[in-house]
């Protein structure tokens, strides 16, 4: 049964440990960032044990400096059967000032599972404001996007052979 935690916000500085050759955040340490936000959301949602299936998407817009407080919201967006299409948004900003600035942003499809792996339902989450509406909309088109590109690589792996 779902706790109706529909959003969830991981906040904490980046070290130097998340720092690539170029002295900015690495985009790896954001990837991971990332798939923590949506696993925490899609936990919360679905109150079950949940795995990534798709990230798609993803947009570095600006760079994370070392000592950004960093801040990763993710929303769910859209639900199937088994399935959270999690919309996810990472700002940054200089603790002193606290400037949120979009850095990057993505989505990421969940799936919950039970004790054998297998996918399980999850409850419907239904857009209540015109913008949820707009973004369950999105969710789709992305989605119906996907399968085309699927099948295109589908056919790109056969020529490869």
């Amino acid at each position: 049964m779902s706790s109706g935690k529909r959003e969830t916000n991981l906040r904490f500085l980046a070290e130097p440990g998340d720092v690539n050759f170029g002295g900015k955040v690495h985009g790896g340490a954001v990837m991971k960032w990332i798939d923590l936000a949506a696993y925490a959301c899609s936990a919360a949602w679905s109150g079950k044990y949940c795995i990534t299936a798709y990230a798609g998407g993803i947009r570095f817009v600006e760079p994370i400096h070392v000592g950004n407080l960093v801040e990763v919201s993710a929303k769910v967006i859209y639900t199937g059967r088994s399935s959270m299409h999690i919309a996810i948004d990472v700002q940054a900003s200089d603790p002193k000032e606290l400037q949120n600035r979009l850095t990057t942003h993505c989505i990421v499809i969940m799936v919950a599972v039970d004790e054998n792996g297998k996918p399980t339902e999850v409850p419907e989450w239904v857009p209540q404001t015109e913008d949820d509406i707009k973004l369950r909309e999105s969710a789709i088109k992305l989605m119906n996007m996907r399968k085309q590109i699927g099948e295109e690589m589908e056919a790109h792996v056969k020529y490869l052979k």
